[in-house]
């Protein structure tokens, strides 16, 4: 039987601001990629979101991403990799100390925005965020975009690592994803990311935004906790992949 880890980005509201669904999406991944405190969350948010999964029996990872609440981490910035490493670290260190206070263990890392889109090209990024991962545990896993530096660097750093792709977001010819700026980079069709992941999952390619068809490797799915349809299409590529004779399952029962 197939298997795949169903993953979601949560904790990112702050303070009085909520952003995201999670409560009512958490029943349906297998995964959360939960904010650190940088791009978006805070402690008590990061706290709240740490008992939400160990109450569902959900994995859960660190999402660190850039200092940038404002932008919400998805603004480049111009960081050496010695600051990218300490960064991760720092946020790695800050999430592991709330799974440790209520006894789960921290399953893996996923960068946020720019900081993943820019490591996914640049192989110095890549790898202070591979050094950070070792450095701090080096059971972790991973989490990368199919065919990138990220994890190019994590086999030659000896890492576990784990292979994600998108429901919700457009691809270009290179396997990177559609930059949000650019018209249809984020899909809402509910029909047509179930028909995508379903492609992606069996096949083991999904068609760019420029028409080609092209390969990717699908160990991870992820949906975006702050999406409009969030819950909805959490449900139904569940409901989709397990008709289809797919398993549902966490990243440490893959890698």
């Amino acid at each position: 039987m197939k298997r795949v880890d169903l993953n979601c980005d949560l904790g990112e509201s702050f303070g009085n601001y909520t952003c995201g669904m999670d409560a009512s999406v958490i029943p349906h991944i297998s995964s959360a990629n939960v904010a650190c405190s940088f791009h978006a969350g805070d402690p008590l948010v990061m706290e709240k979101t740490v008992a939400l999964a160990a109450k569902y029996n959900t994995a859960v990872g660190a999402h660190p991403g850039y200092p940038d609440l404002v932008g919400f981490g998805r603004r480049n910035m111009a960081v050496s990799p010695a600051e990218l490493k300490a960064m991760v670290i720092y946020q790695i260190g800050a999430l592991k100390a709330f799974c440790r206070s209520q006894g789960v263990t921290l399953q893996h890392v996923k960068p946020h925005g720019a900081m993943y889109n820019m490591a996914a090209k640049d192989r110095k990024l890549a790898d202070a965020i591979c050094e950070a991962i070792a450095e701090v545990d080096s059971n972790l896993i991973l989490l990368g975009l199919s065919g990138s530096e990220m994890l190019k660097a994590a086999k030659d750093k000896g890492l576990r690592y784990a292979s994600e792709v998108f429901a919700d977001r457009a691809y270009e010819a290179d396997g990177s994803l559609t930059p949000r700026s650019l018209e249809g980079s984020v899909i809402t069709d509910e029909d047509e990311a179930i028909a995508r992941v379903l492609q992606m999952v069996q096949k083991g390619t999904v068609v760019a935004r420029t028409g080609e068809e092209i390969a990717i490797e699908a160990d991870s799915i992820c949906l975006h906790g702050d999406g409009v349809k969030a819950v909805e299409f959490a449900k139904r590529i569940r409901q989709a992949l397990t008709a289809a004779g797919v398993e549902i399952v966490p990243l440490s029962q893959l890698k």
